[in-house]
């Protein structure tokens, strides 16, 4: 008999405002059927403040609901700051999401999870974060099913991005304030205008890429609604959905009924595609294609 998958809800990844941000996880504590939240600052640490007094609130209301919590960490930090800022988070006791190789070196074999953003696409590489410490790995979106079940096979570390834009790319240069002709350094935080990323399209008027702030995200939505039977099967434990302005507890149920056998892969795509998504259903990597295909059998 095949395990049951668990649900993994991933960090936000935009600069929402607070009252928004505080009120998203009050719900998703309240009401999401998910397992587990990775909750922090991961893409840009000049965002960390605007939620640091309201933080550890928020990670008592979601475990009063039942939630394992982890602090996902910056994913590309380039100061001796923000390397610092993450060896406080981890002297602080906090169960760690790793999304850069430098916050494993710090984690010195302490048990954690790691993140989408490090690279890890074969199963010797698997092996190492295993034993580093790592109690599960979320694979980079970009894997096709065969190699998630060639990874995945043999141990009870694997988690799938399932849901959301996927991320793709990050850069020390700022694209939405490049963009608005801002400098990094004071870029009066343009990016919050842009809740679910700014669409980047090709010369041609085609949208195929988004940008937040310094990452690169897929325009379309991922979705693995159609294969959730497939990892199971393979030996994935954990399907991760990660946060976009729509019904994010709606996405939840879905797959949590999916998952449980209680709804179809074709009643599920139907649910998502009535939400109010911020681009096209698509599970293109999953089948071996471009990411950017939109198309969803």
């Amino acid at each position: 008999m095949t395990a049951r998958l668990s649900l993994t809800l991933g960090p936000v990844l935009y600069n929402w405002p607070k009252p928004r941000w505080v009120d998203f996880y009050n719900r998703i504590a309240d009401e999401a059927p998910v397992d587990r939240v990775c909750i922090g600052e991961v893409v840009c640490s000049k965002r960390k403040p605007f939620i640091d007094d309201v933080i550890l609130d928020v990670v008592d209301r979601l475990e009063r609901g039942g939630k394992e919590v982890f602090y996902a960490t910056l994913a590309l930090p380039t100061t001796k700051r923000e390397v610092r800022d993450i060896g406080d988070v981890i002297q602080a006791g906090y169960m760690i999401e790793a999304n850069d190789i430098a916050t494993v070196h710090l984690l010195n074999g302490r048990a954690h999870v790691v993140g989408p953003f490090i690279n890890i696409y074969n199963e010797d590489t698997l092996a190492l974060h295993l034993k580093l410490g790592a109690t599960r790995v979320c694979l980079p979106p970009e894997l096709p099913l065969e190699s998630i079940r060639t990874m995945a096979k043999g141990n009870e570390a694997v988690e799938v991005f399932a849901f959301g834009r996927p991320p793709l790319a990050l850069s020390a240069r700022c694209y939405a304030a490049r963009q608005a002709n801002m400098a990094k350094d004071s870029c009066q935080f343009i990016c919050e205008a842009h809740s679910d990323g700014m669409d980047v399209c090709t010369l041609d008027g085609v949208p195929f890429l988004a940008v937040n702030g310094i990452q690169t995200q897929g325009y379309v939505v991922s979705t693995a609604v159609n294969h959730v039977t497939a990892l199971a099967e393979a030996g994935v434990v954990s399907l991760r959905l990660s946060p976009q302005t729509c019904d994010m507890v709606r996405v939840a149920q879905v797959y949590r009924d999916l998952a449980d056998g209680s709804t179809t892969p074709k009643e599920a795509g139907e649910a998502l595609a009535v939400l109010h998504l911020p681009g096209p259903l698509s599970d293109g990597f999953l089948r071996g294609l471009p990411g950017c295909t939109a198309e969803v059998d």
